[in-house]
């Protein structure tokens, strides 16, 4: 376990609110105690960081991703470095999961690691459509056709009880519908999706759906699901789906940058990101190039900005908005890590978001709604998972970017080694 550390003479933002200079005490991979005051210690192991002007903010929770595996274990340490301490996988193969764990448990430069394990898919059904689109690989078929294919109740409760063996996190169901996209994978039945929610519900686990349309989600949000994956972009919000929304009390993660890069509009920002300084220095030249780059599977119906109306409105309405990227390998204009800090800017300019919401949405509110409740927050008794950053992204939520120092589980990143120096 790491020394004990003191971060001192910073502006703190909890997860919910400021400290305008305080200090935050960790011992054992735990905060300890949170002040207003200086605090001071006697032990001379502590580490001791000052600094005035800096902001401490909690570990970022990017809420939806989808690792894949390389032989360098890319997807957690890039994650961690860009100041994103977990990451929430929303569909993957069941054997690589022991590898992300473990990698996750064993390696301090890594993110943490949760996930759904293998979603909840039909033949034929999403993501296969989109996948397929970028690699006809005879091997990425192959890989395809051992996923679920479900067709009736017996599938339905076998496919929750691999879920409970794999100890998933959540329950991923699939309802792509293919209005606003170029590709109409088939659909699952309301029928087979109300009967995994209920199996899942019946077993305490939480439910989140893929949706991409106004009428897809409107469907699995009346099958009961607890949360969305996407918001929609194919037409502008109704009455209906917010009303869908709050007799669920379901939330919305609205992977706005990644439906920017399925419609091509958000290529511009994409690409002004790509060749910041901030941002090239923790990226790789195939990172980079990836990033100006889109997706470009929306169709002329689909427009970004339905997606920015629709968070506007579900927000006004009081519905949760949680963060997530849908950073994946083959999703062109995301990179890991990176892309959460995009989403949160997105929210800002584009859904009238103050940045402490933003922050909020990234931090506590995403750990609260994906039952995740040992972080997400600098409180006594959670895990040490923080960043620093220099200036106030409380004023400035491009301030994200200005990374410092990022713990997890009160070990620093060895990225962030010379903050010590």
């Amino acid at each position: 376990m790491a020394p004990a550390l003191l971060i001192k003479n910073v502006r703190i933002f909890d997860g919910e609110n400021e400290i305008p200079c305080g200090s935050v005490l960790v011992e054992n991979g735990l905060i300890k105690q949170v002040s207003r005051e200086q605090l001071s210690v006697s032990d001379n192991s502590t580490i001791v960081v000052s600094k005035p002007g800096h902001t401490l903010i909690p570990g970022i929770v990017d809420g939806h991703v989808h690792g894949d595996i390389d032989d360098k274990n890319t997807v957690l340490r890039q994650a961690l470095k860009f100041g994103v301490t977990t990451l929430c996988d929303m569909h993957q193969e069941a054997e690589n999961i022991g590898a992300f764990r473990a990698q996750a448990t064993q390696d301090p430069d890594s993110a943490d690691f949760k996930t759904s394990s293998a979603a909840a898919t039909i033949l034929g059904g999403w993501p296969a459509a989109v996948i397929t689109a970028h690699d006809k690989s005879e091997e990425t078929r192959a890989r395809i056709a051992t996923w679920p294919d479900l067709k009736n109740q017996a599938d339905v409760d076998a496919y929750i009880q691999d879920r409970i063996r794999d100890k998933a996190d959540y329950i991923k169901l699939m309802h792509e519908d293919g209005n606003g996209l170029i590709v109409k994978p088939p659909l699952p039945s309301l029928e087979l999706q109300k009967a995994l929610v209920d199996t899942a519900h019946k077993h305490g686990l939480l439910t989140v759906a893929h949706a991409t349309s106004l009428q897809g989600t409107i469907d699995i949000l009346r099958a009961g699901i607890d949360g969305l994956t996407h918001t929609f972009c194919d037409k502008p919000p109704t009455k209906e789906v917010i009303d869908a929304y709050l007799a669920n009390n379901a939330h919305c993660n609205p992977t706005l940058v990644a439906l920017g890069s399925l419609t091509t509009e958000g290529q511009k920002e994409q690409e002004k990101y790509a060749h910041d300084p901030r941002v090239q220095k923790l990226l790789s030249a195939e990172g980079k190039q990836k990033l100006c780059a889109c997706i470009g599977l929306g169709n002329d119906d689909a427009t970004v900005e339905f997606a920015y109306q629709s968070v506007r409105e579900l927000k006004a309405a009081g519905i949760d908005i949680i963060l997530g990227s849908d950073s994946a390998g083959p999703a062109l204009g995301t990179a890991f890590g990176f892309s959460a800090h995009h989403e949160l800017a997105t929210l800002v300019k584009k859904c009238g978001f103050t940045p402490k919401e933003a922050l909020r949405s990234g931090t506590s509110l995403v750990s609260k709604r994906l039952r995740f409740n040992d972080r997400g927050r600098i409180a006594e008794g959670l895990r040490a998972d923080l960043v620093l950053v220099e200036g106030n992204p409380l004023e400035d939520i491009d301030d994200t970017l200005n990374l410092r120092g990022v713990w997890k589980q009160g070990t620093l990143c060895s990225t962030y080694n010379d903050i010590l120096t």
